[in-house]
């Protein structure tokens, strides 16, 4: 199987809203030997994924008629076809034969011809397909319609930026664990690994960020628990929590783990350390993660709302609500966000929200502190759910969070895609009285 080909499959899975990138694709690459090809069908997914909008509004004028939904895998050649030219170095001949050749592995011959034509014909009217695109404001940024309206209506002075920001390729940074190494000496690790890589700010001692991304297979030291790979915006959480020792925690929303590793990390000296997790491919990749760094926690897949099921009545010191939300400010990590997620899905997520807020104050204890993070940028997910909240709890008081990072909202802090190279995250504190 050739790399456009297991791009294909994995790009009609996600058409027919199977499942999304993060886990389709560990499924498929491994089929592929050559790491090379590995690396092609991952940049096509991504890229056709990042692009899908503009892509999809040229191919619909290509086409003289949409493609059955059986034939998803066809499309997703075509899409990834027309990525290959736009956003790729690869010569357009070799662009047309081998996505030719894919359309006979996906065992339709028949689609050889029409791959053929319609690639030929973008490489004949690329630039009047284009500029046709740009008129278009879906296709132009590349995002679904309610999203940019949204963005319009919640950034009017930043929406554009925002835009741009969502279909740039992410850095890739990292975070050492300061109780096994610090950021310098594995800052000359990566060197002798030649690895290029600068130390980020004082103000994240931890965080390290490489000028080029690389497998974590080659990071020296990984599978030892030296290091995670973490957002900027991420490793904010243990400062905000101020964690002291002793103290009891709850990470709520706990998979994948990478805040509560660092939660662990940062005050190796905590009481206890709850986490919740309701999934259990997700629970299973929690566990992964905290074994991998050698850290100790308090596992219950369950859900967080079912407090009767899990909760021993012992309150806690702090708690972290790391909530399920539209995961808008982390789109240049996830591009298939724009795709599946619907304008619908928000209210779901700010009920979701509202519900866990609401079981889970009742488990901390008079004169704890309660963290509130979303990676959406959307304030009906973050300062309205904080205001909501408020009106709502007479025992809350809220926290202002200062820093140099993001940017002051009314009820919290908001980091936006890009800025200073971090994603999109909100954060509010709250304590009970």
């Amino acid at each position: 199987m050739q790399a456009r080909t297991c791009a294909a499959r994995i790009l009609a899975r996600i058409f027919s809203r199977q499942q999304n990138l993060s886990r389709i694709l560990p499924r498929f690459l491994p089929a592929l030997e050559d790491k090379r090809d590995r690396a092609l069908a991952q940049e096509l997914s991504y890229g056709v994924m990042r692009w899908y909008h503009r892509l999809d509004y040229i191919l619909s004028i290509l086409l003289n008629k949409p493609l059955k939904s059986r034939d998803m895998d066809i499309k997703a050649l075509l899409l990834a076809g027309l990525y290959q030219f736009e956003y790729t170095r690869i010569p357009p001949h070799a662009i047309v034969s081998a996505t030719v050749d894919s359309s006979r592995e996906l065992r339709k011959p028949w689609a050889k011809g029409l791959v053929n034509a319609l690639l030929r014909k973008y490489q004949k009217d690329s630039k009047y397909l284009q500029e046709k695109a740009f008129k278009e404001p879906s296709a132009r940024f590349s995002m679904p319609g309610w999203l940019l309206c949204r963005l319009q209506n919640n950034y009017p002075e930043k929406w554009l930026e925002i835009a741009k920001a969502c279909n740039s390729r992410p850095p890739m940074t990292l975070r050492i664990n300061p109780c096994l190494i610090s950021a310098e000496q594995y800052s000359s690790m990566l060197k002798e690994a030649k690895i290029a890589a600068e130390l980020v700010s004082p103000s994240l001692p931890q965080a390290i960020r490489l000028i080029q991304a690389v497998d974590v297979d080659e990071l020296p030291g990984f599978y030892d628990g030296l290091v995670s790979v973490q957002d900027l915006a991420a490793q904010l959480v243990p400062v905000l929590m101020d964690l002291r020792p002793g103290q009891r925690i709850l990470d709520a929303c706990a998979a994948p783990g990478g805040k509560l590793a660092h939660i662990l990390e940062t005050e190796p000296g905590l009481g206890e350390v709850v986490a919740i997790e309701p999934e259990a491919s997700r629970c299973e990749r929690l566990q992964e993660t905290i074994s991998r760094l050698n850290l100790r926690a308090s596992i219950h897949r369950a859900d967080a709302c079912d407090t009767e099921s899990w909760w021993d009545q012992i309150p806690f010191d702090r708690i972290l609500i790391d909530a399920p939300c539209s995961a808008t400010g982390v789109i240049r990590r996830h591009p298939d966000i724009k795709y599946l997620r619907q304008a619908n899905d928000i209210q779901t997520a700010v009920q979701t929200q509202r519900q866990i807020l609401s079981s889970l104050w009742p488990l901390l204890r008079s004169g704890g502190k309660l963290l509130y993070v979303t990676c959406s940028i959307l304030s009906e997910e973050n300062d309205r759910q904080a205001a909501d909240f408020l009106d709502g709890h007479s025992d809350a008081k809220l926290i202002p969070i200062d820093g140099d990072w993001g940017h002051q909202t009314e009820y919290g802090r908001q980091t936006l895609p890009g800025d200073a190279n971090m994603d999109g995250f909100y954060y509010a504190c709250f304590q009970k009285s």
